[in-house]
């Protein structure tokens, strides 16, 4: 993937991936770490609230969708939960209205699990809410590999939710 070329073939793809996992497992450790100095209800209100905002509106509304159309503000919610950016911007307004602390590692722990462990990244318009193989970015791939269309990756993911 570069700029004039903004999209990820199978291998790249897992490598993406494979990067946030670092992130998660720093994450992880200095949560482990700091176990006894974090601020639990914070951070279970900080971890909950991306998807609370970002991510069930949308699947609600995916899932009571006839035909999987949803408007486009349920996307736009997800990416700007989703976002790293956006993430940061709430860390720095916590930190300044109540100070540093360990609770606001569950942010990146979010973010990084979501795109290392569960391979999700921000979701394009173009796409399903919810994944679902796409036949026109299996012929994509083939073509720009050359060789026949990739088998599709499974729907699942650990938390059982599709996303």
């Amino acid at each position: 993937m570069d700029h004039a070329n903004p999209v990820e073939t199978p291998v790249t793809y897992r490598l993406h991936r494979a990067e946030y996992l670092v992130g998660f497992a720093v994450v992880t450790g200095l949560m482990i770490a700091h176990y006894d100095e974090i601020r639990w209800l914070p951070a279970l209100i900080l971890f909950l609230y991306i998807d609370v905002i970002g991510y069930l509106p949308g699947a609600l509304a995916y899932r009571r969708s006839p035909d999987g159309r949803i408007a486009k503000g349920y996307y736009v919610a997800y990416n700007l939960m989703h976002s790293l950016a956006t993430q940061a911007v709430v860390a720095g307004l916590w930190i300044w209205l109540y100070g540093p602390e360990w609770a606001l590692l569950v942010l990146p722990f979010h973010l990084f699990g979501d795109r290392g462990l569960f391979g999700n990244f921000l979701k394009p318009f173009a796409l399903s809410f919810e994944p679902q193989p796409s036949p026109a970015y299996r012929r994509f791939v083939a073509d720009l590999m050359g060789g026949p269309a990739p088998a599709a990756e499974p729907v699942t993911s650990a938390s059982g939710t599709g996303r």
